[in-house]
């Protein structure tokens, strides 16, 4: 389910997906890692499989229920642009972004290669921000480079 969140630059967390695996230095001190492995501990549901990449195909109408204008950060416990994720559940999850305008919708990535081959085939709404992970100058710059190919609204590096 989404939640608030401490996370200072946005309201909610919206995890149609949760887990992931390491792709770079980044990675290496992954918050979403050790709180999937202390949510598993305690039960909480979603979190069965620790951080092992899994789809969380009942969160994703979550954002359509809430009426209230919110920002939303997606994907704060995984990355939607994943390998292993197929094109069509995140088509899914933009279409629901899509679909609720009211919101904004915050999407971080440091799979960017990933996200602009999606999105050559798929419109970015104007109320989705895209952006990419820079945790250094070797890992970031490329990241940042394939993120300005891409015709956002709003495009971001954290």
């Amino acid at each position: 389910m989404s939640t608030q969140t401490s996370i200072e630059w946005t309201e909610q967390t919206w995890n149609p997906t949760t887990g992931c695996t390491k792709v770079s230095p980044g990675c290496q001190h992954c918050y979403a890692g050790t709180m999937a492995h202390r949510l598993k501990a305690m039960g909480a549901k979603g979190y069965e499989k620790g951080f092992k990449l899994t789809l969380q195909p009942h969160r994703i109408f979550e954002p359509l229920q809430r009426r209230k204008p919110t920002i939303y950060f997606v994907n704060s416990m995984s990355d939607l642009f994943h390998e292993k994720i197929e094109d069509a559940y995140i088509r899914q999850v933009f279409d629901v972004m899509k679909n609720a305008p009211f919101h904004t919708f915050q999407v971080l990535t440091k799979r960017a290669e990933r996200m602009v081959k999606f999105f050559k085939s798929y419109d970015v709404s104007r109320n989705v921000w895209l952006g990419v992970t820079v945790e250094n100058k070797e890992h970031g710059l490329p990241r940042i480079n394939k993120l300005r190919q891409l015709k956002a609204y709003i495009r971001f590096c954290q």
